[in-house]
This record gives C-alpha cells, sequence and structure tokens, in this order.
C-alpha cells in the first residue's frame, strides 16, 4: 500500500491555499509545506499543524486535532450523572476542581435544584484556587518554550501549595472529583480554610518575583511583544474566549455576564489588554491571577455556615440497570406514580469561566437516570481556531510562543 504524504493530501493543500489565487502546482514549486509539533508541553503530540512557509515566513497554517479518540461525550451516555464527574477531571487537567463544578452545575439546571449556600462557596474557593493554579501553569510553560526555564519552576512551586490544600479537602492533588450534584464531597474546616488564607498572603510577593524575572528581561520582551496579534474582531468571530479573548480588549467574563454561584456578591475587575499580542497574553494571566487572590479574600470573610450537601430525595434519578432500557418507560411511571419522583424531560447548556476560557456543558434528557446526550464546549477546541489567524505572516520560530500564548490543553480541545 502507497504512503500518503503530506503533498498528496490534495484536500489539505487546498484549505493552506484558499486565500490565494494561486495553483497547488506553482505553490509547491515556490513554497513549503511542512508538519510541526508537538512543541508546547500541553500538545504532547495531538496537536499537528501544517504550515505553508515561503522561507520562515509563515503564510498559511491549518491546526489538526482527533489524535486522541477520548470519546468522553459518548461515554456520558452509558454512565449516571454522578458516575460522570471523576470524567470531568480529565478534559482541562490543569484546572479540575473548575471542571467539577462547571458540570454539576449543568445537572443541578437540569434537575432545579440549588446547593447549600456554604457549598456553593466552597465552590467558589476551589474554582479559584484552581484558576490560579491552572495560569501558574500556562504562564510557567509559556515562558519555558521561549528559553526562560527557571520560570516552571517558581510557578510549579506555588501550583504545588495548592495541590496540598486539595489533598486535604478531596484526598486528592490532581483529579480531585470534589463536587456532588446539590453540594461538594466534604466540608472544608478550620485548617484547610487557613491553608488558604497562609497560600494567599505569600503569593502577592511570589507573582512580583516572578513578575522582576521575565519583564526586565529584553530578551523576552522581544521575543513577545507584537507578535501573534489577534483582532478583537477576529477573537468575537472566532469564539475565542477567557484570557486570550480579554487580552484583545474585549471585556467579557462569564461570572460577570451570566452570574452564577455567588460571584453576585464578589468585588472584582475584569482586566483586559488592549494590545493582543502574545506579552499582552502574558500580561492578561498576571493580572486575572491577582484578581483570583482578591476574590478568595472576600470568599474567606464571607464564608456562611450549615450543610455542604442539599438532601432533596425528590430529585434523585433512578439507576440504569441491565434491563433498563427494556423497562424505561415502565420505571419512570412507577417513579412518578409511587414516589413523586419525575427524571427530567429535556435540555439544559450551562457554562462557566474556567482558566482556559467558558466552559459549557449541553445536556439532553429522556428522563432516564443518565444522559441521553452530552456536548462539551470546551474553550482550547475553539481557542485553536485563532491559529491561523495569528500565526499568518510570523516567523516559524513565533508559531511556539503563539501556541504557548493561547494556553491550549488538548485534553479538553480533543474530547
Amino acid at each position: 500500500m502507497e504512503k500518503k504524504n503530506i503533498y498528496s493530501d490534495e484536500k489539505l493543500l487546498k484549505k493552506l491555499l484558499e486565500d490565494r489565487d494561486i495553483t497547488i502546482e506553482d505553490a509547491l514549486e515556490n513554497e513549503m509545506v511542512i508538519n510541526m509539533g508537538p512543541q508546547h508541553p500541553a500538545t504532547h503530540g495531538v496537536l499537528r499543524l501544517v504550515l505553508r512557509l515561503d522561507g520562515e515566513t509563515v503564510l498559511g497554517v491549518v491546526p489538526e486535532l482527533g489524535y486522541l479518540h477520548r470519546g468522553y461525550e459518548k461515554m456520558a451516555e452509558e454512565m449516571t450523572y454522578i458516575e460522570y464527574i471523576p470524567h470531568t477531571d480529565r478534559l482541562d487537567y490543569t484546572a479540575t476542581m473548575c471542571n467539577n463544578v462547571a458540570y454539576v452545575l449543568a445537572v443541578e439546571k437540569l434537575l432545579g435544584i440549588e446547593a447549600p449556600k456554604r457549598a456553593q462557596y466552597i465552590r467558589m474557593m476551589v474554582a479559584e484556587l484552581s484558576r490560579i493554579a491552572a495560569h501558574m501553569v500556562a504562564i510557567g510553560t509559556y515562558a519555558m518554550d521561549v528559553g526562560a526555564v527557571t520560570m516552571v519552576m517558581w510557578t510549579f512551586r506555588e501550583r504545588e501549595k495548592i495541590q496540598n490544600i486539595f489533598d486535604r479537602l478531596a484526598g486528592a492533588r490532581f483529579t480531585t472529583s470534589y463536587t456532588r450534584i446539590g453540594g461538594v464531597a466534604n466540608d472544608a474546616d478550620d485548617i484547610t480554610l487557613k491553608m488558604v488564607r497562609d497560600f494567599l498572603d505569600q503569593h502577592h510577593s511570589a507573582l512580583d518575583e516572578m513578575d522582576k524575572l521575565l519583564l526586565r528581561n529584553k530578551i523576552f520582551i522581544n521575543r513577545l511583544e507584537g507578535v501573534g496579534i489577534l483582532p478583537k474582531d477576529e477573537a468575537i468571530s472566532l469564539g475565542v474566549t477567557g484570557p486570550n479573548l480579554r487580552a484583545s480588549g474585549v471585556e467579557y467574563d462569564v461570572r460577570r455576564a451570566k452570574p452564577y454561584l455567588f460571584y453576585n456578591e464578589i468585588d472584582f475587575n475584569i482586566p483586559t489588554q488592549a494590545e493582543g499580542d502574545c506579552l499582552a497574553r502574558y500580561y492578561q494571566r498576571g493580572e486575572e491571577v491577582r484578581e483570583s487572590v482578591k476574590i478568595l479574600y472576600q470568599i474567606l470573610d464571607k464564608m456562611p455556615q450549615g450543610e455542604v450537601l442539599a438532601n432533596v430525595p425528590k430529585h434523585v434519578l433512578p439507576y440504569k440497570t441491565e434491563i433498563y432500557t427494556k423497562m424505561e418507560e415502565l420505571i419512570h411511571d412507577f417513579m412518578l406514580i409511587n414516589y413523586g419522583i419525575n427524571p427530567p424531560i429535556g435540555d439544559v447548556f450551562f457554562s462557566a469561566e474556567n482558566p482556559k476560557g467558558e466552559l459549557g456543558f449541553y445536556i439532553v434528557s429522556n428522563g432516564s437516570g443518565h444522559p441521553w446526550k452530552l456536548k462539551i464546549r470546551s474553550p482550547s477546541f475553539c481557542n485553536l481556531q485563532a491559529l491561523p489567524v495569528v500565526c499568518k505572516g510570523a516567523m516559524i520560530s513565533d508559531v511556539i510562543a503563539i501556541i504557548g500564548s493561547l494556553d491550549p490543553v488538548m485534553g479538553e480541545a480533543d474530547k
């Protein structure tokens, strides 16, 4: 069987040439098409970039996903709503708590239930801690991509402190599976809350230390300034969200635009940058970490007392059994007549502000104890659509910096 090479893929070549009045034959005579990647640590072999080059200048880029074949959306159809919680950890695995919170809020919207206020405050707390941890990974690996290796050590040191808090709170450091439908798995005791406050008290000085390392480095500034510019209108039309959108000057944050939990009781700013380049995306994440610190102090000060798990048995869904598909209608009628339990039939969409952008879950229910369909609106997937825009006209070495500035995690991009 003849091996197919990049130049024999006519469909791909047409995609690369769609903006130019030139034939494939002429392009191949004067230009070069190459595969590139992986470079950024989070792309680990599952982000393929096909570049069209004139010397070292990038004329066109086609990002290609689809190498993980995880099937997470399809897997949800065979799991109960509770069983699916651990799988949300494996989406943006640098921000597991944020994923947990967004998913259970979507299920609670479907069921029409509300978690106790203390549980919601704890959810905000772990989500903001997770946001800081994810931005630390983003900043550290981004700096490492362009040669500042010390930075990754400093940022992972701060992330390690957050994981110590998660270890005490959830019993796991990385894949936490902490939230529950109607609340959280464990209450946050006084020792855990003190650990959070102690972390916040020292984190500002750690951020200032990081800025001194990089922002006084002329090589770092020259490497990123004016590179990979994403205009505001392009960012909006491509569906880019999160820090990458706000770094292009768009003041959009789901926590403000569509408030959830108790973010409407918290005072915080939505920082933006005007330049839209790689350096602006670095600044943006640093400013967002500082806002998360501000939010966390307020959460600790306002933390209410009370239960951390709702007691609403009428919203418990029946579990799927081996004969469930044959008896689905019978079980539904039996539960409704005898116990007043009416598993919802319909669809909901809920989204939350994650470190990468807007994470959304669209759930379709047929009244059983598991999703009939589940669709994930993953921000990394949407943000990667910007690569053809921001890479055009850049040098081939700039592509490495551009990928790092977008901060993709392929676990949610190729879900």
